[in-house]
C-alpha cells in the first residue's frame, strides 16, 4: 500500500496527558490540509507496511469496551466524534492508573484504502526538545529558548504505539510497546485496552529464527567456526531476500548447517514451538533487511570493518585465513584505490 492509496474521511485529536486529572477531548473533527493530510497518511502507511506490525483479532467472548465502541460506530461524523471520545476516555483510564505509560496526543482516523474502510488509533507519544519563544516588554522584543515537553513525532518518525482496525471484519493490526503495569512489563494496548490476541510480527519471527540459529552455532561450534557460520548465515539470508523476496526458513537452515542433520533437526524443533519451522517470512520494509546487506565485524583489538555483501561473496575481494595458533587473518585483495575518511 502506498500513501496515495489512503483517503481520509474523518480525523480527530484528543489530548491524553496522564500528568493531568482529565483528558482534553475534542468536540470537532480536524480540517484537512495538504501538509496535515500527508502527515496522517504517512504515519498510517508506516504502521501498515512495517515489519513490526502484529496481526490480531478481538476477543469476542469477552469483548473489551473498545471493541464494543468500535462495533457500534455508525460511520457518521457526529458518531465518529462521540466514539473517539469514548475510546480516548477508556485509554486515559489505563494511562492514568499506570504512570510508566507515556502521555500522548491520540489521533483517531476513519479512512479508506483498497476498497476497505479502516479505523486508526495513532498514539503520538510526546518528545522533548527546545524551541524559540518571542515576547516583548517596554525595551522591545525578547527572543528566548524554551524546553517544549509536548512535541509530536515528526512525519518521518515511526510510531511505537498504534493500531489499525478493519471496519468490515474487525481484524486488527497493532504496533505496541510494553510498559510497567503493577510491576510487570505488559503490552497494555492489546491486553488491557483492546483485549485482542495477536500473532508474531515479521520482525519478531526473523529475530526468533536468528536466535535459534545462533544458539545452535554457539552450542556446537568453536570460536573461529562460530565467526564463519554467523557470516555465512547473513550471506544466505541476504541471497534469499534478493532472489526470492522471502526468507524460506527450511532452505536457510539446510544451507547453514549443510550435512549436520542432527543440528538442523534441533533448530527446526526449536522453531516449531513458534510454528516457524516451515513458514516463509516476507519482510516488506527495507529497514528490516538492510542489516543483511553488509557484514559488520569487530575484532578483540577494537578494529571495526564493514564489508558490502557483494564483496564478501566474491572470493576475489576478501579472504579469511585461520592461522595455526587459532587466530584469524583477513586478506583484502585487488584494491585499486584507498581513502581515509
Amino acid at each position: 500500500m502506498e500513501k496515495d492509496d489512503i483517503r481520509l474521511k474523518y480525523a480527530i485529536v484528543h489530548i491524553l496527558n496522564s500528568e493531568q486529572a482529565m483528558p482534553v477531548l475534542s468536540d470537532t473533527v480536524l480540517t484537512f490540509g495538504s501538509d496535515f493530510d500527508d502527515f496522517i497518511r504517512g504515519h498510517i502507511c508506516r504502521v501498515v507496511m512495517g515489519d513490526d506490525v502484529k496481526p490480531g483479532k478481538f476477543d469476542e467472548e469477552e469483548p473489551s469496551a473498545a471493541y464494543n465502541i468500535i462495533k457500534a460506530y455508525n460511520r457518521t461524523e457526529q458518531d465518529f466524534v462521540q466514539r473517539t471520545q469514548d475510546l480516548a476516555t477508556e485509554l486515559f483510564k489505563i494511562m492514568n492508573s499506570n504512570i510508566d505509560i507515556p502521555p500522548a496526543d491520540i489521533i483517531m482516523v476513519h479512512y479508506e484504502a483498497d476498497g476497505e474502510e479502516y479505523f486508526a488509533i495513532l498514539k503520538m507519544n510526546y518528545k522533548t526538545s527546545y524551541t524559540h519563544q518571542t515576547s516583548s516588554d517596554s525595551l522591545g522584543n525578547i527572543n528566548d529558548i524554551i524546553l517544549q515537553k509536548a512535541l509530536l513525532p515528526s512525519e518521518t518518525q515511526k510510531l511505537s504505539e498504534a493500531c489499525i482496525i478493519n471496519l468490515t471484519d474487525y481484524s486488527v493490526r497493532i504496533v505496541e510497546k510494553k510498559y510497567d503495569v503493577n510491576g510487570v512489563k505488559v503490552n497494555y494496548m492489546s491486553k488491557m485496552f483492546l483485549n485482542c490476541t495477536g500473532r508474531l510480527s515479521t520482525k519478531s519471527k526473523i529475530a526468533i529464527v536468528e536466535k535459534a540459529v545462533n544458539n545452535a552455532v554457539k552450542k556446537y561450534y568453536n570460536e573461529s567456526e562460530q565467526f564463519e557460520v554467523q557470516m555465512e548465515t547473513k550471506s544466505i539470508i541476504n541471497k534469499e531476500i534478493e532472489e526470492a523476496g522471502t526468507i524460506d526458513v527450511p532452505v536457510v537452515i539446510d544451507r547453514i548447517f549443510k550435512e549436520n542433520v542432527s543440528i538442523k533437526d534441533e533448530v527446526k524443533e526449536d522453531l516449531s514451538k513458534y510454528h516457524l519451522e516451515k513458514e516463509p517470512l516476507t519482510p516488506v520494509n527495507k529497514n528490516t533487511t538492510k542489516k543483511y546487506e553488509k557484514q559488520f565485524l569487530k575484532t578483540d583489538t577494537g578494529i571495526e570493518i564493514k564489508i558490502p555483501m557483494e564483496q564478501y561473496n566474491s572470493k576475489d575481494a576478501i579472504e579469511f585465513i585461520t592461522n595455526p595458533d587459532g587466530t584469524i587473518s583477513m586478506l583484502i585483495k585487488n584494491i585499486g584505490n584507498i581513502k581515509s575518511k
